[in-house]
């Protein structure tokens, strides 16, 4: 049994987590706290295999929760956010947060949606890397830049290879692993870059806003229709599916509603097959840290068509599963750390 600790000054969202969790067969409560303050005390007591969070709470925020947390008593936390709060579960993902899940209102179908949401992070509990989010935690507080300003990317020898689109999917713990890689790119990137992170609606246009203002390259929420233009980045939509397509002869982003049959959104895989077949050669796949097997297909249709695959490597992932999927079809070029991921991208571009 997975043991959680719930931390909410909402008592009804206290209820509907806890019921939730211990109705799901394979997790239990193991205390739940009104603050931030009251969390810790009972961390530290309990010793929870996960924490959920909320941020905003009287007494103790969850910030400065997880400040001290991280800090004393590293245990992965799902944030539990409203969709007022998008700017700030990016904050807590970058103090050492795993994930996040919308909070739920009322609504019945809103309930399950969040019910499903939340049990898919508790499921990956027992694969998270907390060395690795540790890790990540403490090379962000020694890079110690102005915002906008991301870490110069040392001149690299360039392969004979014409590049025109770099894809990336990622899941749990993508946001930072994403940061990492579009901070560090040029402004002047001889390619376009297009993401899938999955995400709930609602919270990929702060996702997207905030990488735009701390990295060097233009990047946006995508839009369907929107030209793919070099130097510019491309986050697909929360709860949607980002695609390629030609029209009149221009590459464009092409956003569709999701279908019954998708198991991940936005979908990695759709976003893959659908680069490779406008880009063939001329695109780079980037497989990063994340559960499941979403990217496996699309990695198999990436090298078919002549493309390049990176996979993040064991040692950085925060979950292995994606990569391991990827890399477990042979098609992958590189398994690469993190931190060279955008040094392996400029080699192409």
């Amino acid at each position: 049994m997975i043991r959680i600790l719930v931390i909410d000054d909402s008592a009804y969202n206290r209820r509907v987590v806890a019921d939730i969790i211990d109705q799901s067969g394979f997790a239990k409560v193991a205390g739940m706290a009104r603050d931030g303050e009251e969390g810790l005390k009972k961390a530290f007591e309990l010793r929870p295999d996960l924490i959920t969070l909320d941020l905003e709470m009287p007494r103790m925020d969850g910030f400065t929760f997880l400040r001290i947390l991280m800090k004393s008593l590293p245990t992965p936390v799902v944030v539990v956010s409203s969709l007022d709060d998008d700017k700030n579960v990016f904050k807590a993902l970058e103090l050492g947060a795993l994930d996040f899940v919308a909070k739920p209102d009322q609504r019945l179908s809103v309930i399950a949606q969040f019910q499903e949401d939340l049990l898919q992070k508790i499921k990956v509990t027992r694969q998270i890397r907390m060395r690795n989010i540790q890790r990540r935690i403490s090379q962000e507080a020694a890079i110690k830049i102005a915002p906008g300003v991301p870490p110069a990317v040392k001149p690299v020898e360039h392969k004979v290879r014409k590049v025109e689109l770099i894809a990336i999917g990622a899941s749990t713990g993508g946001p930072s692993a994403i940061q990492n890689i579009i901070t560090r790119l040029p402004r002047d990137l001889n390619a376009g870059v297009m993401v899938s992170q999955h995400m709930p609606s609602g919270f990929t246009k702060a996702f997207a806003e905030r990488l735009d203002r701390m990295g060097n390259m233009a990047v946006k929420e995508a839009e369907d229709g929107d030209l793919i233009e070099k130097g510019r980045v491309y986050i697909a939509p929360g709860g949607k599916n980002l695609l390629v397509a030609k029209r009149e002869g221009k590459v464009i982003a092409k956003v569709e509603e999701k279908t019954e049959e998708d198991r991940y959104i936005p979908s990695v895989d759709k976003l893959l097959r659908s680069a490779s077949e406008v880009y063939g050669p001329k695109l780079i796949a980037v497989v990063l840290t994340g559960m499941g097997n979403d990217g496996r297909e699309g990695v198999m249709a990436v090298k078919d068509a002549g493309g390049y695959v990176i996979a993040e490597s064991e040692k950085t992932s925060i979950v292995f599963g994606m990569p391991r999927e990827a890399i477990a079809t042979r098609k992958v070029d590189e398994v690469v750390n993190l931190e060279e991921i955008s040094r392996e991208i400029l080699k192409f571009c």
